[in-house]
């Protein structure tokens, strides 16, 4: 009887390891009998039949994710190598469908991309590729789930994660990049150049308008001294020609006085006797008067 027990007891535990087993969280365990469907089971322990029933297969309800790499051309003829990540899940409600309808659902929506992904981008110039992208997630999303509900997957999200245009082209694209840049700086640099000379104009004016007006004051000044110092000669009893010889020649002596104590003065010839100031002074007089002579007369023509 011991080694009957012994092999009974085996027996047991065989049939009880055969009969139970567990089924983990977000996870469905689909069990056939003769090679039928027979169940679907959620998380938690089960029993089945021994030796009968067996576990077909385990299918995750967990939200997954799929990277495929497309390659297309674009409607201006480049080609690029689009990566596009789709998030999908088994619905619960339709597990059936997901294991018995589909042999390689990862195969499915694959061939599901590269065909919307063909139909989209080839009416689309390169540029338009990245700036619509989220329009062609959107129609790859919209069209795999359509199609995929009646396999029981739905179809959580689909993104366009890289454009990546033939390394030709995107050296083509830098350097048309950096062209227009160059363009823009030297356009800013021209204004910048331009706006200076500008305001260097204004100023030079600016200086020359206030130089001209300090030689005018100056001039302004020195005629209202002289009038003055021949006021008062002619106060003192000398007339207006005498007191006007004796500023010419006071002045022209303070003018040598003045290169005679500068030691950096360059060699100037200045007559320097008395009379000499008092050629100078005929001589404006007889400009001013000959002057005022030709301007009388220029009136009387008009």
């Amino acid at each position: 009887m011991g080694p009957f027990l012994g092999f009974l007891l085996i027996l047991v535990l065989i049939t009880i390891i055969s009969t139970a087993f567990t089924v983990k969280q977000q996870t469905a365990v689909i069990t056939e009998l003769f090679g039928k469907f027979k169940s679907i089971r959620q998380a938690g322990l089960h029993f089945k039949v021994p030796f009968f029933e067996r576990i077909a297969g385990r299918i995750s309800l967990k939200i997954q994710q799929l990277d495929v790499i497309v390659e297309t051309k674009t409607k201006d003829d480049v080609f690029v190598h689009l990566k596009i990540s789709v998030q999908f899940l088994v619905q619960r409600e339709h597990v059936y469908d997901a294991f018995y309808k589909l042999q390689n659902p990862h195969e499915q929506i694959t061939a599901f991309i590269f065909d919307v992904v063909r139909a989209e981008v080839p009416k689309m110039i390169l540029d338009d590729v990245f700036e619509k992208k989220e329009e062609i997630a959107l129609a790859i999303q919209r069209d795999l789930k359509e199609a995929m509900l009646n396999y029981g997957y739905d179809i959580i999200k689909a993104l366009v994660t890289d454009i990546d245009p033939d390394e030709n082209v995107k050296i083509a694209m830098n350097r048309i990049n950096a062209a227009e840049r160059e363009k823009v700086a030297a356009q800013h640099e021209g204004d910048a150049q331009r706006i200076l000379i500008v305001e260097r104009a204004k100023a030079e004016a600016e200086s020359k308008r206030l130089q001209g007006k300090g030689i005018a004051d100056q001039r302004r000044e020195i005629a209202r001294g002289l009038e003055e110092s021949v006021d008062v000669l002619n106060r003192a009893g000398i007339n207006s020609q005498e007191a006007s010889a004796l500023i010419v020649i006071t002045q022209h002596y303070d003018t040598l006085q003045s290169i005679g104590a500068d030691t950096n003065s360059n060699l100037i010839l200045l007559p320097n006797n008395p009379t000499a100031a008092s050629g100078l002074l005929t001589d404006m007089v007889t400009s001013l008067v000959a002057a005022n002579k030709m301007n009388d007369a220029e009136k009387k023509n008009k």
